[in-house]
């Protein structure tokens, strides 16, 4: 059976996540310190012991989930679950660099420093309280469009994730993304709620960031991974590291084509797949969008057993 391995995004993120892993696997631990060592702090002990408020912050939360995420990774490859047991790798927005590192695009310290980097330049790419997002639930991507296009009135108004049949958020101006609020309510939307963000992600008020990432991935060395990743704003599979430079620096400001990225793995045969890291936001999704697809969520020590187990 094919299987994916996906990571996820922003909004995963717990106090104390991915200590069990560190603690039982000495190469889940050397991901942390890697971490570390790349940001000259120490980033877990904020993710271990830290406020979570402070782990909330753009700029900690994407390096910290990806750690995260790439600890729960070399814990499954230490017990014999690595790369080649899958056919492809995909992310939520910043957990594409987390499937990148993993499939070994990218180093563990790059990512890190990129992930530090981008997190920065979207959260000053738009004063606090000038951006937001919003969850339309009930709507489907072409509905949410139709919300967008009708809140815009000049104003940055666009659907940023397509995460899954009837969960689109959309990101803009504040005022805009209000009025998309209470047309969406309008529409029939069963229910249409502000995100709890410090900046409003994938649309074109990220166009800044965009030119920072552009300029940080130009000087970033990119290899051909291992087996191929599904870029978010292609919803389809990459493998060429120039084409992956180019994605990452579209993927600031474009669409999180999620539910389209999983038909696609879902289309290419995948049967099963495997999120790895925080949470189990991404199973939900993967779950509402195909009813074919087997989802396994891969958090902590255990979870990592049972994988190991399942192939004995």
């Amino acid at each position: 059976m094919k299987r994916a391995f996906v990571f996820p995004g922003q909004g995963a993120q717990v106090i104390g996540m991915g200590r069990d892993l560190a603690e039982a696997y000495p190469a889940a631990a050397a991901v942390f310190e890697e971490v570390d060592a790349a940001l000259g702090e120490k980033l877990s002990a904020l993710i271990w012991e830290g406020d979570i408020a402070e782990l909330t912050l753009t700029a900690n939360a994407q390096p910290a989930l990806m750690a995260t995420s790439l600890a729960a990774f070399r814990a499954m490859e230490a017990e014999g679950f690595g790369i080649e047991r899958a056919a492809f790798v995909a992310g939520h927005s910043l957990g594409e660099y987390s499937a990148l590192a993993a499939a070994g695009a990218l180093s563990v310290t790059d990512a890190a420093r990129l992930l530090r980097l981008r997190g920065r330049a979207m959260q000053e790419a738009v004063p606090v309280g000038v951006g937001a997002m919003a969850a339309l639930l009930g709507l489907d991507l072409a509905g949410a469009e139709a919300v967008a296009a009708e809140a815009a009135q000049g104003e940055v108004c666009a659907a940023a994730n397509d995460n899954d049949p009837a969960q689109v958020v959309v990101s803009g101006d504040k005022a805009a993304v209000e009025r998309a609020v209470e047309i969406a309510k309008a529409k029939g939307a069963k229910r249409a709620l502000l995100l709890p963000v410090s900046a409003p992600f994938h649309c074109a008020l990220m166009a800044p960031a965009a030119e920072v990432m552009k300029d940080a991935l130009a000087e970033t060395e990119i290899s051909a991974p291992a087996v191929p990743v599904v870029a978010n704003v292609r919803a389809g599979a990459v493998s060429d590291p120039e084409e992956i430079r180019r994605l990452l620096v579209e993927q600031v400001t474009g669409r999180v084509r999620w539910r389209e990225s999983v038909l696609y793995m879902a289309g290419e045969g995948v049967g099963e797949m495997i999120e790895i890291g925080a949470g189990k936001a991404l199973s939900g999704m993967i779950r509402r969008i195909s009813k074919e697809v087997a989802v396994r969520a891969v958090n902590g020590p255990a979870d990592v057993a049972a994988l190991a187990a399942v192939e004995a």
